[in-house]
C-alpha cells in the first residue's frame, strides 16, 4: 500500500486549523549532536529514546500521600533514555546539564540525581556543548553505573510499594476507602481520574 501523495491532500484553510503547529527543530543543536554520538557509542546494545517523560519512567509510592512529589516530575522529561533492545527495560538515562550559577538550576540538577539514584537507574549528566568525545562519555557512563552500585540503590520490588495502574485508562491509581455498602471501611485503589473514570482495584 502506497503512502498518499501530499500534493493531492486538501489542506485546511487558516481558519479551519486547530491552534497547534509542528515544533521545529525537535532537538536543539547540542541534543542532536549528543544523540549522534550516543548512537555511535551504544551501537545495537541499547535503543535510544529522546525526551521521555519522568512520569513514564517512575511511579510514586502512595501517591495520595505524596502529591508534592508528583508535582516535581509532572510535565518534566529526561533528554535520552537508553533501553535494553528485547525488553525495553530502562538501563541508563542521559541528561544534558547547562552551565549555570543559579541556585534553582543547581537544585533541579540535584533533584534529578536523587530521583534516579533512589530508583537504581544510572543517570549520566553531560555538560551541554556542540561536540562530544566518546571517550569522555564512556567515563561518565562508568561513573554513573558505579555510583548506583556503591549506594546499593535497587528498583522497587516490595509489593507494599507497588501501586497498580488503572485497568480502564492506564493512569495512576490512588488509595481510597469505601464509604458505604457492604465494603464500607475497606481500602481499595481508585483511578486518579475518578469520577470520570470508573477504574477500581480491590485490595485483598
Amino acid at each position: 500500500m502506497k503512502l498518499p501523495d501530499l500534493k493531492t491532500i486538501r489542506l485546511k484553510g487558516p481558519d479551519e486549523r486547530l491552534p497547534y503547529r509542528l515544533r521545529e527543530p525537535f532537538m536543539s543543536g547540542p541534543e542532536l549532536s549528543l544523540y549522534r554520538v550516543l548512537v555511535e557509542l551504544v551501537e545495537d546494545r541499547y535503543v535510544i529514546f529522546p525526551k521521555v517523560g519522568l512520569n513514564d519512567i517512575f511511579f510514586i509510592v502512595r501517591p495520595n500521600e505524596n502529591v508534592h512529589y508528583f508535582n516535581k516530575i509532572f510535565r518534566k522529561h529526561v533528554d535520552f533514555l537508553l533501553c535494553e533492545p528485547k525488553t525495553l527495560k530502562p538501563a541508563f538515562a542521559v541528561e544534558l546539564v547547562k552551565a549555570s550559577l543559579k541556585n534553582e538550576a543547581r537544585a533541579g540538577d540535584q533533584f534529578m540525581k536523587d530521583l534516579f539514584l533512589g530508583a537504581g537507574l544510572p543517570l549520566v549528566q553531560i555538560p551541554a556543548g556542540e561536540r562530544y568525545e566518546i571517550a569522555d562519555l564512556v567515563d561518565l557512563f562508568k561513573q554513573a553505573l558505579v555510583k548506583v552500585k556503591d549506594t546499593g540503590a535497587l528498583r522497587a520490588t516490595d509489593k507494599s510499594d507497588s501501586v497498580p495502574m488503572c485497568p480502564v485508562c492506564g493512569r495512576m491509581m490512588v488509595l481510597r476507602i469505601h464509604r458505604d455498602g457492604e465494603n464500607a471501611g475497606k481500602k481499595y485503589y481508585g483511578c486518579m481520574d475518578s469520577p470520570h473514570c470508573p477504574g477500581v482495584v480491590e485490595i485483598g
